[in-house]
């Protein structure tokens, strides 16, 4: 009984901590961006678009598609960026607790 009351105290306070980070990443930024700099998104942590930047040289009718390209590009990037930040900040926090290998924290 006493080693489940201590995994009890564990799981409280390691929730406490997932609420702060959670709270952490909504507020930090991640930018992306692809065609060597021609095209950046900021997304935050919770993986909303904050901005987009475009080099004005990509604005002509022929390049159009070159351009959504980039710019879905530009998101991944920045997407991959948020997630593996997220991955590392769940590593730190979880550190020491007897979760599965490849079990998904809900965010």
């Amino acid at each position: 009984m006493k080693d489940i009351m201590g995994m009890m105290g564990k799981i409280k306070d390691m929730q406490a901590k997932m609420e702060r980070m959670q709270e952490e990443l909504a507020e930090l930024e991640c930018e992306g961006v692809a065609g060597g700099g021609m095209v950046s998104v900021r997304l935050t942590g919770k993986g909303l678009m904050k901005g987009l930047s475009i080099d004005p040289s990509m604005f002509k009718e022929d390049d159009v598609e070159i351009l959504e390209d980039l710019i879905v590009a530009a998101h991944n990037d920045a997407k991959a960026k948020v997630e593996a930040m997220m991955a590392e900040r769940t590593k730190e926090l979880t550190a020491g607790l007897p979760i599965p290998p490849g079990m998904k924290l809900p965010f």
